[in-house]
């Protein structure tokens, strides 16, 4: 009987031991597209939020805690999104980050609201996100107004007095739309032609031709660079040399692929400044680690900004703000953390402060070339 008594003892001590290091981990979710047209942009987020995990738990964790990483594909659709929502709100993390495209992230804000969940939002501009007044929410992007006075200030800046813009009709890409439009009217640039197409589709040349007959001096489209890369193709081929111009969802190399260098070059788009040329020590130091790993670095700010993100909930835990409302109080209040893209802070509504915006022109060689400010 003695001998049962010390196995079954040997057995709930090793039952409860894998119980107790589980309970030790501290766990953070990352909503990104892994599949669909933005799977590259997905890639990246995961990797670089992996990194700064593993580097986190080589110094230790956080406070003694290791952090797991619990990574659900939305596919870059709302309804995939709100499923992976759904998984995080019941997996146990202390916070998500994610996602990309406005309307994939606000497809997942009421639900992880609702779970009580501090969430971070990345490549995530469109200005309602913030407007709703969920406390738990937060973005390391900056949000559509704030880019729609930068679009607007570069084409007054570049001379255009008759401008076209066009949309895709996404929350971010018709609200950068509407944004400009407003900034241009006070600016006194008249803005000619304002129209939609349909993302996804292989040809352009309907819209270019309506574009066309507009008589614009510059095209702005404002949305993802999928279609981007298609419209300047297309209008390349149809012979068609008006200069074209993009917001911050057309940071991204594939962008030239898709056109091809000769169509892309002298294509200018506002964003965000692009990995490589970030450089502060945080973001040197980091795009080093990741280039050993993955010898490469990201092709795009709104991955980095899930690493944004992840500093952010790290720096929160750090400081013992593990609930959810005292997270939040505390996210409100930094102004100056040390990020991979800058400073971090945030204000009341949960949008970060500063300004980020620079231009970038595409070289003949496809180059995505940092102009002077």
């Amino acid at each position: 009987m003695k001998g049962l008594h010390f196995w079954l003892g040997a057995l709930a001590l090793a039952l409860l031991l894998p119980a107790a290091a589980v309970a030790a981990d501290v766990k953070v979710g990352l909503m990104c597209p892994l599949t669909g047209k933005w799977a590259s942009e997905g890639q990246d987020m995961k990797n670089i939020v992996a990194l700064l995990v593993d580097e986190a738990n080589s110094r230790g964790g956080v406070n003694g805690r290791k952090i797991e990483l619990v990574v659900e594909d939305d596919g870059g659709d709302p309804r995939t999104a709100a499923l992976a929502a759904q998984k995080l709100a019941s997996a146990g993390v202390a916070a998500v980050i994610g996602t990309y495209g406005s309307a994939v992230t606000e497809a997942s804000q009421s639900i992880l609201d609702e779970a009580g969940l501090v969430q971070i939002g990345t490549g995530s501009t469109s200005v309602r996100l913030t407007e709703k007044g969920l406390p738990l929410f937060f973005r390391t992007c900056p949000r559509d107004d704030a880019q729609g006075k930068s679009a607007a200030a570069a084409i007054a800046r570049g001379g255009y007095k008759a401008v076209a813009l066009l949309h895709d009709n996404s929350s971010y890409a018709k609200g950068l739309a509407e944004e400009t439009r407003a900034a241009l009217e006070k600016a006194g640039v008249k803005v000619i032609f304002y129209d939609a197409l349909t993302p996804g589709e292989r040809d352009y040349t309907a819209i270019l031709t309506k574009l066309k007959a507009a008589g614009p001096d510059l095209v702005f489209f404002t949305g993802y660079y999928p279609e981007t890369g298609m419209l300047l193709r297309q209008k390349k081929e149809m012979g068609w040399n008006v200069p074209m111009m993009g917001g911050d969802a057309a940071n991204h190399q594939d962008l030239v692929k898709i056109a091809g260098p000769e169509a892309a070059a002298g294509y200018f788009f506002i964003s965000p400044p692009l990995p490589q040329d970030m450089d502060t020590p945080e973001a040197r130091n980091f795009l080093a680690a990741f280039k050993a790993r993955h010898d490469s670095v990201p092709v795009s700010v709104w991955a980095v900004l899930a690493g944004d993100a992840f500093k952010a909930i790290e720096a929160a835990l750090a400081a013992g703000k593990s609930d959810p409302e005292d997270m939040a109080a505390w996210l409100r209040q930094i102004k100056a953390l040390p990020g991979l893209s800058g400073a971090l802070g945030f204000d009341a509504k949960g949008d970060r402060v500063g300004e980020f915006y620079r231009t970038y022109v595409v070289n003949d060689k496809g180059v995505f070339v940092l102009q002077p400010k």
